[in-house]
């Protein structure tokens, strides 16, 4: 069962989304969320199946409201330290959401109801403490629907492979790059490959990859602007197409890895296809639709993680109109094409992106130690 045949009731155009194959997933997570009942009303009303974490949601969760007081008290108690007290806080709320979605992972076969929770960023440069962190965190969370988030990182590649070798569903985050989201689909088919070889059970074993959409607009309008500047003719047509044109790329991909030959026999053996997660799908420009990153990027069997103001904004106002993504391609080359005529190095452009997203979530990470630190001592 997947997400267009899971809900038939609550919001039509939340429902018109899930109907055309698009997992809707809420990326957001907190205690007060879990506590108040948001998220599981969220299942029955506007179709979401899944939830994705960061460090950057953590840090506003811990840093807003008295609901981690309590469990802040009693790590106090034992004498833990800033870090321990990430750790416990971190998976204990995803814990909680796995079990708010064990009827979505059960009803969809795996396919949804999944919970993704990230591996220290700052280890994202370190492959084998990358692959450490991520057996430590699914083993504390102890929840078979929970999903480890690693950062596509040159070293972040190798850690995929082998975390998925092991029988460890992962959330690949942070791809920015065509060329990049080969090698994550690659490292991917390699661990699936390994673990068959093991002897696991490659069925029970799901993957994501989190295709970055918005940073991507943000990014290249910026250089736009400077092109036209320069006198570089045509960059008005191209302002704010250049993300959506590569995630429908990045569908292509996709499409065409897994009708491969070498995915054929991976099928066979009960393997499940790596789904597109499009990620970054709230607009950070004003003069775009709110809903532009999801009615434009909806097809069967990708996912869609939307902050809570872009889903309320799909349920109020979003014009879902079927698959939007396929039989794009052509389009979606010439778009990447101008860009690139215009003096636009896309290389640059996905390079720049993957360092500030690492950095937000470096200094994420530490605003949430700060937090949990200055809770920690409140409690003495």
């Amino acid at each position: 069962m997947t997400a267009e045949s899971h809900s038939t009731i609550g919001n039509p155009r939340t429902k018109a989304l899930s109907d055309v194959g698009v997992s809707i997933w809420l990326d957001d997570l907190s205690r007060d969320r879990l506590n108040s009942g948001s998220l599981a009303s969220l299942i029955e009303t506007h179709h979401v199946v899944g939830v994705t974490t960061n460090p950057t949601i953590f840090e506003s969760a811990v840093g807003s409201g008295d609901a981690y007081e309590q469990q802040l008290a009693e790590l106090a108690e034992k004498g833990a330290d800033a870090e321990q007290a990430v750790f416990e806080i971190t998976t204990s709320d995803v814990r909680e959401a796995c079990d708010v979605f064990a009827g979505t992972y059960g009803a969809t076969n795996g396919v949804d109801g999944r919970v993704s929770i990230e591996v220290d960023p700052r280890m994202a440069r370190d492959a084998d403490a990358t692959i450490a962190e991520a057996k430590r965190l699914y083993e504390a969370v102890g929840r078979e629907n929970v999903m480890i988030k690693i950062p596509a990182t040159v070293e972040g590649i190798e850690a995929i492979a082998a975390v998925i070798s092991e029988g460890i569903s992962v959330n690949v985050t942070l791809v920015f790059s065509l060329e990049r989201y080969r090698a994550v689909i690659n490292a991917f088919m390699l661990g699936l490959e390994k673990a068959h070889t093991d002897g696991l059970d490659i069925s029970k074993i799901h993957s994501v990859a989190s295709f970055f959409v918005s940073r991507v607009d943000s990014e290249v309008d910026k250089r736009l602007e400077l092109a036209a500047e320069e006198g570089k003719p045509g960059t008005e047509k191209l302002k704010s197409k250049a993300a959506i044109a590569n995630a429908r790329l990045a569908h292509q991909i996709a499409s065409e890895s897994f009708s491969s030959e070498r995915w054929r026999l991976l099928a066979e053996r009960g393997g499940r296809p790596q789904r597109l997660l499009l990620a970054s799908t709230g607009t950070k420009d004003p003069s775009l639709s709110d809903t532009l990153y999801v009615t434009e990027l909806a097809a069967a069997g990708v996912v869609n993680t939307m902050p809570e103001k872009t889903l309320d904004a799909l349920a109020d106002h979003g014009e879902v109109d079927g698959d939007t993504m396929t039989d794009t391609y052509v389009e979606s080359n010439r778009v990447l094409d101008g860009i690139s005529a215009a003096g636009i190095s896309y290389r640059s452009v996905v390079d720049a992106l993957e360092t500030e997203g690492l950095e937000k979530f470096d200094k994420s990470w530490e605003g949430l130690l700060s937090t949990i630190d200055e809770g920690l001592k409140r409690q003495k």
